[in-house]
């Protein structure tokens, strides 16, 4: 679901590609989306202060070095979506649970549609971790940024076994 920005997008170059974090007139992160296709224009006036603190802390998180972000954030939505939001950042990190799970733990699993579209609703994503919500039955599903950026993430904080290598392409034959 796309949500307008507050401001203008900041590029940050990270190993799941270019993301894009806009942030309020108080300094506080506002958004942090996957960009794709052209980077956004150069911003224009002052750099937000805190825009290398939370530079600093993706790399850290990247690296595997950072569990838990401290960058002031503010994300609007509703109040049904703030809750969501709340939850989602009490998942910790390494850990993932259902989008029922998340529905009982916001006191009615019935809500697990509303829930679902809250979750897929975060302006800020990797922060406030919709990452860790899975399907029941243990599957990738409803990621904003990509089923493989949800993958990526996970993998990264060991929910699921990391990737075997890789072989380097094109491969030729002798």
């Amino acid at each position: 679901m796309l949500v307008p920005m507050n401001g203008p997008l900041h590029l940050l170059r990270t190993p799941l590609g270019d993301l894009g974090a806009a942030f309020d007139g108080e300094g506080r992160l506002s958004h942090l989306v996957r960009l794709h296709g052209q980077p956004p224009p150069v911003p224009a006036g002052p750099e937000p202060k805190s825009l290398p603190f939370l530079k600093r802390q993706l790399e850290a998180y990247f690296s595997g070095n950072l569990r838990n972000f401290n960058i002031p954030m503010h994300a609007e939505g509703t109040d049904f979506q703030a809750r969501v939001w709340k939850e989602l950042q009490k998942i910790p990190y390494g850990q993932a649970i259902s989008y029922l799970e998340l529905a009982r733990r916001l006191g009615d699993e019935k809500c697990i549609r509303a829930a679902a579209r809250a979750s897929g609703a975060n302006p800020i994503s990797i922060l406030i971790p919709c990452h860790r919500v899975i399907g029941s039955d243990g599957s990738l599903v409803g990621y904003a940024g990509g089923l493989d950026m949800k993958e990526f993430l996970l993998r990264l904080e060991g929910v699921l076994p990391k990737a075997p290598p890789q072989p380097r392409l094109p491969l030729e034959w002798d």
